[in-house]
């Protein structure tokens, strides 16, 4: 089920396992490539010189590598383990596990539709891919946004078991941010104003947003939300509906973003 071009493109970061190790270099297959061979000169292994290579990395061993150059008609890949910084390492491991795990949920899908996976995923996956840049993603979508998965696919026959998978093995992404109300009101009744102020603004989404005591007049809010695009929607709808309500009581009120 080839959702990847059959070469890496020179500059992307690669997954691969060290298959042969010489006193030059690493010979290392591609597992994201249909276990292209690739080679690591010694003096890609790491930065400095470099006297055991053994000191670096061991047969076996899955490492994550930048391609140098690629060479179509030698058919030679040459990568590098030094040109890469922790970051990266870690985001392009966490990418390819995802991947790896949905392609686990393609296999649900398939099962679902009387498909084998790689029915499946030749079915469906390459749309997928290019909508939404991986097959993960679109299972993150499909689960924390149900609505707008089935708009963007609602013509395919698909989409009901996807959703399916998508809802029971995902859990949506979520982001919360954070801000800081200020609201007094000196009259009589002020502390009543300023406890339906703060009720107003939990009541423009009870499951999202929650305000917090921090400090007369202070009162922290925070608002989570699948998207943060929505999470600051939902913060500029929750602060409007506080500051409305205690101005329309004759107090005062602020709001600082985090």
């Amino acid at each position: 089920m080839p959702l990847r071009a059959e070469y890496p493109e020179e500059g992307e970061l690669v997954i691969g396992t060290v298959t042969s190790i010489r006193n030059f270099g690493a010979f290392v297959t591609l597992d994201e490539y249909a276990k292209r061979e690739a080679f690591i000169h010694l003096s890609e292994v790491a930065t400095g010189w470099v006297k055991y290579i053994r000191d670096h990395i061991r047969e076996g061993q899955k490492i994550v590598a930048r391609v140098l150059r690629i060479d179509l008609s030698k058919n030679q890949i040459d990568l590098s383990l030094k040109r890469i910084n922790d970051h990266q390492r870690r985001e392009k491991v966490q990418g390819w596990k995802n991947e790896q795990r949905a392609m686990r949920l393609v296999e649900q899908v398939g099962t679902a539709l009387k498909m084998t996976a790689d029915e499946a995923a030749d079915h469906f996956g390459p749309g997928l891919v290019e909508k939404y840049g991986s097959l993960f993603q679109a299972f993150e979508v499909a689960s924390a946004d149900p609505t707008r998965f089935q708009k963007e696919n609602t013509k395919a026959a698909w989409v009901t078991a996807f959703l399916k998978v998508a809802s029971d093995n995902i859990v949506p992404p979520h982001v919360t941010i954070l801000g800081t109300l200020e609201v007094s009101d000196a009259s009589p009744d002020g502390v009543e104003h300023v406890r339906s102020a703060l009720l107003a603004a939990e009541k423009v989404d009870p499951e999202s947003v929650d305000v917090q005591y921090v400090g007369a007049p202070r009162y922290r809010i925070r608002v989570a939300a699948s998207q943060y695009k929505q999470a600051e929607e939902t913060m500029r709808r929750a602060t409007d509906a506080a500051l409305k309500a205690i101005k329309a009581a004759g107090g005062e009120g602020t709001f600082t973003r985090a």
